[in-house]
């Protein structure tokens, strides 16, 4: 039998794993957010996370533009244990390039994946595995003073590899092949349905463009249907650097359906990017409680 959940719990469902364990009855999706929770989406449940995104592009020192479409996608399986998931993620772009350094402009067209990973991500501590967070029905001030305990995030870790194509527009020259990627993943739960969440990753290790990124995820669910995020993307190589603000929403359909879009951009202009998207998050729920 499958466990009911909290109203709490559930008026923080379905944004970035906002959930106290790994299966939950609502669907917990990664999306908008570039983001991901500590948490798996559970034992025998396959995922498919995805969204079409437009982008406006324009570096103006090299003079050049690009304005295209996108595709992101997430694949995600819950295998065997709880705290244990596989992934397979990536994102495909096709645009047009425009170079303006010359009086006769040089358009052409590029495509290809910009990422394309496969890993495992497990669940090493959660804090909220037996917490009792049933309300106090004799004191105001308990449940509503600030709990320190929700500083002690949950953690995961991911590891996996990337797989870059020959000639790829969107990488450094020289990659392809495979590389190692790694990934630590926190999340705090706090009171009035705030959820933060944390990602420190090292993007294609050893290679000639070892990237480090960042990404910090706030969101917040009004009830139980609507979540809003903002969220901060940081990266840095030789090949490319950059801070991007993100901030977007979602709404969940039915307990296996959410629909969302966002906005994204930067406050430079080597290159300004804009991007809008538009996706959804899907799971086929085949999980059973264990007796």
């Amino acid at each position: 039998m499958k466990k009911s959940l909290p109203i709490l719990t559930v008026l923080i469902f379905f944004f970035n794993n906002k959930v106290f364990s790994q299966y939950t009855e609502i669907i917990n999706s990664n999306r908008p957010g570039t983001s991901q929770s500590a948490f798996s989406v559970g034992s025998n449940v396959i995922q498919l996370e995805t969204g079409v995104f437009l982008l406006n592009q324009e570096h103006e020192l090299l003079e050049n533009k690009a304005n295209g479409v996108g595709l992101d996608f997430m694949v995600r399986y819950g295998l065997i244990l709880e705290e244990l998931e596989l992934q397979i993620n990536g994102v495909y772009q096709n645009d047009k390039f425009t170079d303006m350094r010359s009086t006769l402009e040089n358009e052409y067209n590029r495509s290809n994946f910009k990422k394309f990973k496969i890993g495992a991500k497990y669940l090493v501590y959660d804090p909220y595995k037996n917490k009792d967070d049933r309300p106090n029905l004799y004191s105001y001030w308990a449940n509503n003073k600030f709990d320190w305990n929700s500083l002690i995030p949950a953690v995961s870790v991911y590891a996996g590899i990337n797989i870059d194509g020959k000639n790829n527009p969107f990488t450094a020259s020289g990659i392809e092949g495979v590389s190692p990627s790694f990934m630590i993943a926190t999340q705090n739960n706090f009171k009035n349905n705030f959820v933060l969440i944390t990602n420190l990753i090292l993007e294609r290790i050893g290679s000639d463009q070892n990237d480090f990124e960042y990404i910090v995820t706030l969101t917040h669910a009004f009830n139980q249907k609507w979540v809003s995020f903002i969220e901060t993307h940081g990266i840095s190589s030789d090949f490319y650097a950059d801070n991007m603000l993100k901030f977007g929403g979602a709404y969940l359909s039915n307990e296996d359906l959410q629909f969302d879009g966002s906005l994204v951009f930067n406050f430079k202009n080597t290159p300004k990017i804009f991007y809008i998207n538009f996706g959804g998050s899907y799971r086929f729920d085949l999980h059973k409680d264990k007796e």
